[in-house]
């Protein structure tokens, strides 16, 4: 069963059931060019918030690897934030340190329920990869289901290629399913993991 705070921002409410630390294991099948990757992994997810209007997000995931294999490899780790998409006003901080340009007024549900459309609520995501890659997604959430695609993917010149992904998580009989496709090292978006997560 999945309690949901009470005392949160009416910006989370939608968010809600996310909050908490996922744990579990998923299934990589990829191939680029010649190349076949495939095994299980482990995978653990942290959404919290600290009272601002926004989820922080945490994930890391390691590679279980070949039968035989005596250490996991660390194959992730990211963090990022979370939100409902609305225009900024005068009453909202930033951008970067300057503070809000009108007395800030607190949001109502009401005021959140005016965002909702036929398809749910508009979401963006941004997410930083240990690597340096930065991504940008945009969707939406719709009860206990959420689509995101990459509006932008930022990369070190340094890094492998990577430009475009989507990712889809969905609530199930209180487990936390997600997949995630990715165009990487020379193909188009196709499938490359997916997971079955429990709170813990």
């Amino acid at each position: 069963m999945i309690e949901l705070p009470t005392d949160l921002p009416a910006d989370l409410a939608p968010l809600s059931w996310l909050l908490g630390v996922w744990e579990g294991t998923g299934v990589i099948e990829y191939s680029a060019g010649d190349q076949r990757f495939e095994g299980e992994f482990t995978h653990r997810v942290s959404f919290s918030h600290d009272g601002g209007p926004f989820l922080n997000y945490a994930a890391t995931a390691s590679f279980r690897g070949a039968e035989g294999q005596d250490e996991p490899i660390a194959l992730l780790s990211e963090t990022g934030f979370w939100h409902l998409a609305r225009p900024r006003t005068a009453s909202d901080p930033g951008p970067a340190l300057l503070p809000p340009a009108e007395a800030a007024t607190a949001r109502t549900v009401d005021d959140v329920e005016a965002l909702r459309t036929d398809d749910g609520f508009p979401l963006e995501v941004s997410v930083a990869h240990s690597d340096g890659t930065l991504e940008l997604y945009l969707g939406r959430i719709a009860g206990p289901r959420i689509d995101i695609a990459t509006d932008a993917v930022v990369r070190p010149a340094g890094a492998k290629q990577y430009t475009a992904a989507s990712r889809m998580y969905g609530l199930v009989d209180g487990h936390l399913l997600w997949a995630w496709d990715i165009a990487a090292m020379g193909e188009t978006l196709k499938s490359h993991a997916s997971a079955r997560l429990a709170k813990v």
